[in-house]
């Protein structure tokens, strides 16, 4: 019983690119069962966790993420966390989070207004979530970012209150966007939607150089057995 594998989807939209590298990393490296899921349909295909991966959904018009908010399959994920599934947004996944209304805030352009793509060291704020039950508060990991909508914005007041309930989850070490408060990911009040601007499938196998992002897929495994 406590060897059964945990059912992931992973959800694709037109201009996502990332939906096969997380696919892997899951099935081959986690050693998770996992299923893709369309944008057109409102099927969850019994997931146990739901991963919107990164990319430039619907060629990142309007804004990142905005068109892909109004996708059928949204409509299934939003039901899916009221009722306490797991959520995790990836890059792109995050920014469609955040455009949805699950996550609080918005992402700007990158400070410099280029597009980045390289490793950054990051920093464990919250080890008590779903998603980071294998690491340990305050430490170090490593993990690659690929994007330019980047720099997380949220109004004072929602920012504080993000601060007090201890909602941000990782911050840059070296901020490289312009994100306030040097934040990274965070996580929703229930604690069970998290959304993030690294890579963590990028940064699952030693030959891409770190495995700090398996971490994350593996303490969501964990947490959904033990629940």
């Amino acid at each position: 019983m406590g060897n059964r594998k945990v059912r992931f989807g992973v959800v694709v939209f037109p201009g996502t690119n990332c939906d096969r590298d997380t696919y892997h990393v899951i099935q081959d490296v986690a050693g998770e069962e996992v299923v893709y899921l369309w944008h057109g349909e409102r099927d969850l295909k019994g997931s146990r966790v739901v991963v919107l991966p990164g990319g430039f959904s619907y060629g990142d018009y309007l804004r990142s993420g905005a068109i892909a908010r109004f996708s059928p399959i949204m409509e299934a994920v939003r039901e899916f966390a009221e009722e306490g599934g797991l959520v995790l947004g990836i890059c792109n996944g995050f920014q469609i989070l955040l455009e949805a209304g699950l996550l609080p805030g918005a992402m700007l352009r990158n400070r410099g207004l280029r597009f980045i793509c390289r490793f950054e060291d990051l920093v464990v704020e919250n080890d008590e979530t779903p998603f980071t039950l294998l690491y340990q508060r305050g430490e170090r990991i490593r993990m690659p970012i690929a994007h330019i909508d980047g720099n997380y914005f949220a109004e004072p007041r929602a920012l504080a209150e993000l601060e007090g309930r201890r909602g941000v989850v990782f911050r840059y070490l070296k901020n490289p966007n312009g994100s306030l408060n040097d934040i990274a990911g965070i996580i929703n009040p229930r604690g069970n939607v998290m959304g993030l601007m690294p890579h963590p499938e990028r940064a699952s196998e030693a030959e891409l150089g770190s495995t700090d992002g398996l971490r994350m897929f593996l303490s969501a495994a964990r947490y959904v057995r033990e629940s």
